[in-house]
């Protein structure tokens, strides 16, 4: 009887322990930095600069939040803006669908202040400026402010303006898109380009 109600104690004390070690581990990973990298489990508040040298998939990303700079040096981003250029012929005919599923703010980065990044790969939430070579290749993404390209901006949700020398491709736009070609299946602003496209109809130069 002894030697069972000693392992009933000792049980319960390795499940207080393990317990323990489990909310110290989250505590550190919710300790806010100032400098922080990713992917990292370590890195999720972060007043200052958030590092990306790799971008999560949406099945394995810790949202992180970043009250400062998203700075995304992912190597790989390099050629998906050549591969994406193969395609602006077609980018009239591009849909959201293709592109990225429906933005949901908690399993995303929040970034209140800049993200400047070659491409954004992870679901994002941008409160600010948003500067990319290309932006937001196979993962939706909310901008609420101003997005600049030199290529295109790809949001699921636009609350502000995008500007890009080919195209604005978008879900839910409120505001106003310029560049070659804009895109966006539910409109409420202006669309200013070559050629513009939303739930309504299709116009050159401009659109509403």
């Amino acid at each position: 009887m002894k030697k069972l109600f000693l392992l009933v104690i000792l049980t319960c004390f390795s499940f207080l322990l393990k317990g323990q070690t489990f909310q110290d581990s989250l505590l550190i990973s919710q300790k806010t930095k100032i400098i922080g990298f990713s992917p990292s489990k370590k890195s999720q508040n972060i007043n200052g600069v958030l590092i990306k040298y790799f971008d999560e998939i949406d099945t394995e990303i810790s949202p992180k939040k970043v009250n400062g700079i998203g700075f995304g040096v992912n190597p790989l981003g390099v050629f998906f803006p050549i591969l994406v250029l193969v395609s602006i012929p077609e980018i009239d005919k591009w849909s959201f669908d293709e592109i990225g599923s429906t933005a949901i703010p908690e399993k995303m980065n929040k970034i209140n202040g800049l993200q400047l990044s070659i491409v954004n790969m992870e679901p994002t939430v941008t409160n600010g400026l948003e500067v990319n070579v290309s932006s937001n290749l196979g993962a939706p993404s909310v901008i609420n402010g101003l997005a600049i390209s030199p290529l295109f901006n790809l949001h699921h949700t636009q609350k502000g303006v995008a500007i890009a020398t080919f195209a604005n491709v978008g879900a839910k736009c409120r505001g106003l898109q310029i560049g070659l070609i804009n895109n966006c299946s539910d409109m409420k602003g202006l669309q200013i380009g070559f050629w513009n496209k939303n739930g309504k109809r299709s116009f050159p130069i401009i659109n509403f």
